[in-house]
């Protein structure tokens, strides 16, 4: 038995020798990165986000609504879900490394009845039996990276999930007060074309205004009355969206809402681009992925080398060693040992497929969290350059207003006054409501690039963050 084991022995290290380990470690991805933003200039003063940055717009209509996604969106609730799974699977894997014991029980009755006799015997055994993979190659050790690392990541996609939602509920909040506030410039210009109408129409039938005068001013009042129908439809779209976002039905959903001057504009900085790369979940989450493949090939390569695998059971038998050539019969204490040691041969290829398999999904994971890196530095700067034009319109969003409002009170004095052009009168009516509009959805793109950064940033995730277990002190809890 001892020889048989040193000759063993002697095998292996003779395999060894000649096959090599091959297990190598993960080649350092390169993180070419910029020094600085191009548009960080034209940030503001400020901090990075916080957790809880949307709490900075001082709405606490806002703030109940995200503490109400966290708790109901469904698809952050299928994220977490994922990540119990993702947990599980690495606890599946992780056990593989260690020796596995199971215990058996069998009974076993013989009976028999010929012309010379009969007789019964009951063979039975207890026992407890011990296997083992010896990880020579380092196969099992890289099954259990990989599923650990690919924990990581699903905890990653869904801290980006809940970096998603968080900014949709915000995006949508602000994109309805903007519609109810351009359903009320609609209305006022609906109300503005009606006077007029009136007019018009008082001095048509004195003889001083024309058929077409008459009939062009009826035809601005119903395109104002269109505009509203319109107005009226994206802001039930959008309000179902919102309800969407936080996991109800948008039946008896009510947004109390407030202009969008109340609300407070929170002052962001940048910080460093290679600061960004610890900050994005989406990044963690390439790399995580890019990691997980990097063992899964290192178990494609070790599945081409031998496998040696220990087994062993003790316990009480009876027959105490039923063997074929030598049985000792009554019930005493057994023992087995055994070694199996497998060298693929001929596969027709499979093994070998498999590895390149693996090598080219690392190769693409390569890629992809390459272009991770690239998608967050470009959605950072597409963030500050909207900023940055954003503020050097508004002086001039805020004139546009002011002087289409004077110029359609003097016409309309004017005209009402009969010493007035009815043409000039009818492109100073549609010029206010445009440019009234048009501040609107100015102040709602300020809004949402301001969201676009603080999302871009990362919205203050942490990779700490990713692997803690315990909830969350803030209310965005991704832990939940």
């Amino acid at each position: 038995m001892v020889a048989r084991c040193v000759f063993l022995t002697a095998c292996l290290a003779v395999v060894v020798l000649m096959t090599g380990c091959p297990a190598r470690t993960m080649e350092a991805v390169p993180r070419d990165v910029p020094s600085a933003f191009d548009n960080a200039f034209s940030a503001p003063p400020g901090q990075w986000p916080a957790q809880a940055w949307y709490r900075d717009f001082y709405s606490d209509e806002l703030s109940t609504f995200v503490d109400l996604a966290a708790m109901n969106n469904w698809d952050f609730a299928a994220a977490r879900a994922r990540v119990a799974q993702a947990d599980a699977r690495a606890r599946q894997a992780g056990a593989a490394i260690l020796p596995s014991v199971d215990g058996a029980g069998t009974a076993n009755f013989l009976a028999g009845h010929s012309a010379q006799g009969g007789g019964h015997e009951l063979d039975w055994s207890a026992m407890l039996s011990a296997s083992y993979e010896v990880d020579f190659w380092g196969k099992n050790r890289a099954a259990a990276d990989s599923a650990r690392f690919l924990a990581g990541a699903s905890r990653a996609e869904r801290d980006t999930v809940a970096l998603t939602t968080l900014a949709g509920v915000a995006d949508s909040y602000f994109q309805l007060l903007a519609l109810r506030e351009r359903l009320t410039i609609a209305r006022s210009n609906s109300d503005a074309a009606r006077r007029l109408l009136d007019v018009v129409q008082a001095r048509f039938d004195a003889g001083f205004a024309t058929p077409v005068e008459l009939a062009t001013q009826r035809t601005a009042f119903d395109t104002a009355q269109i505009a509203i129908s319109d107005l009226q439809q994206a802001q039930t779209e959008s309000r179902a969206a919102l309800a969407l976002l936080l996991g109800r039905a948008p039946e008896g959903f009510v947004v109390q809402g407030a202009p969008l001057d109340s609300l407070h504009e929170p002052q962001v900085t940048a910080g460093l681009p290679s600061e960004l790369l610890m900050r994005r979940p989406d990044v963690l989450l390439a790399e995580a992925n890019l990691q997980a493949g990097h063992a899964d090939l290192i178990v494609a390569r070790a599945a081409m080398f031998p496998s040696l695998s220990l087994t062993g059971s003790a316990g009480v038998q009876n027959p105490a060693l039923p063997a074929i050539v030598l049985t000792i019969p009554g019930v005493g204490p057994s023992f087995a040992l055994g070694a199996n040691l497998i060298q693929p041969i001929f596969d027709h290829g499979r093994l070998k497929a498999q590895r390149d398999e693996a090598q080219a999904r690392d190769t693409e994971l390569l890629a992809m969290y390459r272009s991770a890196i690239i998608a967050a530095l470009s959605d950072v700067e597409t963030a500050l350059a909207a900023i940055h034009h954003l503020d050097l319109a508004r002086e001039f969003q805020v004139e546009s207003v002011a002087q289409s409002e004077r110029a359609f009170e003097g016409a309309q004095l004017r005209y009402e006054a009969g010493s007035g052009d009815y043409l000039v009168l009818l492109e100073a009516q549609r010029t206010v409501y445009a440019v009234r509009d048009q501040f609107v959805q100015y102040k709602l793109a300020r809004l949402q690039a301001l969201v676009a950064l603080c999302k871009a940033l990362g919205g203050g995730w942490t990779q700490q963050q990713a692997h803690d277990q315990a909830p969350s002190t803030t209310t965005w809890n991704i832990n939940r």
